[in-house]
């Protein structure tokens, strides 16, 4: 079983964005409700409520006169919420994010369909009091419906993300190249295919709207709170973070399908991006980026194609190591470009050198779990390395036959 998602526009009439409202405010008031009740609880015994435990209280506050509104609300919206609320906890107490927060009214929204969704004639059908809503289906959606997730952003725009299970044939060894990429700042991806060294500009979505945002940003500011003029600019403001959202997200699938389509693997480094971001001289530059996003796309296409992303340490000296002898220099400024090899005289562009390194120890690794793999052009180092962390199904990375050289 394969799952898709694919998100759709929505158009919803005036009494179907009355309802939808209704719907965003009753789930959010229910997670705030829960999350406030959970602190409490664990406060006063030390132990939390669980997802059944919870759901429990929506009877009785469906009947108390202040919360009767709760009941005009679909009821497995309120179910969903709560699945959402203890994956959080669960999600929080194993590291894996941080605590839950408490929602706004203002800004995103959104609402959890888990079961009863359809397609009807082009459109959606949501199920509640809400009906048949209009919508923009760009691609046929295949396969069984099993969630739906709608979304109010913060420019007054709806859609749709409609998770579907789609059978699957056992996917079939495939054949391609190997690539290691190196992510940066100047160039967004440095890729390394064992032959040749490719590198990718990055766009700074967010530069060329700089001017306008903050002006924009200047004309907020200065509107009265809750007046019609300020929710107005609000809402140019979001328009511009949306053409900014949508530029990056477009760069990074155009990329991510370029490399993925003649590949079996991708090599990346595993960044502790949130660590990175400490640095305030470069925490704007690098959360324009995208990075995770961009690794995020490489996993999903590789998974459907039946590849695999490669993540090797943090830790691996990739742009210290010379790729043509292995010698370790000790120590390289970040502002320092090029180098030369103390060892060999190898001259060296950092980047460049950085992406053949992580592309031979993504091999490695690779063969290191089992998968037979062909060097595609490279010479695998047998020692340096560490423990190896595959991402996906283990399938067969064999590669075609190739000419076997030197990597440099």
């Amino acid at each position: 079983m394969l799952h898709k998602a694919v998100q759709v526009r929505l158009y919803p009439n005036k009494e179907q964005q009355i309802l939808l409202a209704q719907t965003f405010g009753c789930a959010r008031w229910w997670w705030n409700f829960a999350l406030n009740k959970s602190i409490e609880i664990y406060k006063e015994t030390g132990k939390g409520l669980g997802q059944v435990a919870l759901n429990a209280l929506l009877p009785k506050l469906k009947k108390a006169e202040e919360t009767k509104w709760l009941a005009d609300c679909y009821s497995q919206v309120l179910q969903a919420t709560t699945l959402n609320l203890t994956t959080a906890y669960k999600n929080f107490f194993e590291k894996r994010a941080g605590f839950p927060k408490f929602k706004s009214k203002h800004g995103k929204q959104s609402v959890h369909y888990p079961q009863n969704v359809k397609i009807v004639d082009g459109n959606v059908k949501l199920p509640g009091n809400i009906g048949i809503v209009r919508a923009k289906i760009h691609r046929p959606i295949e396969g069984k419906i099993k969630t739906c997730t709608v979304v109010k952003t913060p420019s007054d725009k709806y859609f749709a993300s409609i998770l579907t299970e789609v059978e699957t044939d056992k996917l079939a060894v495939i054949e391609g190249k190997i690539y290691g990429v190196d992510l940066g700042l100047k160039h967004f991806a440095v890729v390394s295919d064992g032959k040749k060294v490719s590198k990718y500009d990055n766009p700074k979505h967010i530069a060329k709207h700089e001017k306008n945002l903050k002006r924009k940003q200047q004309k907020l500011a200065r509107k009265v709170k809750g007046s019609k003029s300020r929710n107005k600019y609000r809402r140019l403001v979001a328009k511009v973070y949306e053409r900014v959202s949508n530029s990056r997200q477009d760069f990074l699938h155009k990329l991510s399908y370029k490399l993925v389509s003649d590949s079996q693997a991708v090599i990346v480094e595993n960044l502790h991006i949130k660590g990175m971001v400490r640095n305030h001289n470069l925490a704007k530059a690098i959360m324009n980026c995208g990075w995770g996003m961009f690794t995020n796309f490489l996993s999903y296409k590789l998974e459907r194609k039946g590849g695999k992303l490669v993540e090797i340490d943090r830790w691996f000296p990739s742009s210290k190591l010379c790729s043509n002898c292995f010698y370790q220099v000790s120590e390289i400024p970040l502002d320092v470009r090029e180098w030369t090899c103390p060892n060999c005289g190898t001259h060296h562009d950092r980047d460049g050198n950085a992406a053949i390194n992580i592309r031979a120890e993504g091999i490695r690794m690779l063969k290191a779990d089992g998968s037979t793999v062909s060097a595609v052009g490279g010479e695998v180092r047998p020692k340096l390395g560490r423990k190896s962390k595959l991402r996906h199904s283990p399938v067969s990375t064999e590669a075609p036959p190739r000419a076997e050289g030197r990597v440099g």
